[in-house]
């Protein structure tokens, strides 16, 4: 089940969670913190199991590929390039910052 939100969504949904946390609790406090129905269907298509940090949740909710996590032209490249972890999806890939973007920032 791919959900049209954003990562950033659903873990200010998920403000209030004291971690380590089960799916159930998460639920609950996506929709004490009144969230939007397609972050309620995010975090109900993740697994039913303890999560130890946010971190954890974000690699376990699954987004349409096209919300690009804020990745650059740069980051999303260099994910295609990298590889990862078997049944990882590329969107979900981390990926260093390309030294062109560092630069740019300064």
């Amino acid at each position: 089940m791919t959900a049209h939100t954003t990562v950033h969504e659903v873990l200010k949904a998920l403000d209030a969670v004291d971690f380590p946390a089960g799916k159930d609790d998460l639920l609950t406090a996506a929709q004490a913190a009144n969230a939007r129905d397609e972050v309620i269907k995010a975090l109900q298509g993740i697994p039913a199991e303890q999560y130890g940090n946010r971190e954890d949740v974000a690699h376990s909710v699954r987004l349409d590929p096209d919300s690009d996590m804020d990745r650059t032209p740069g980051q999303k490249g260099q994910q295609a390039r990298q590889g990862g972890k078997p049944g990882l999806s590329q969107h979900l890939r981390d990926t260093p910052k390309p030294p062109v973007d560092e630069e740019l920032e300064r």
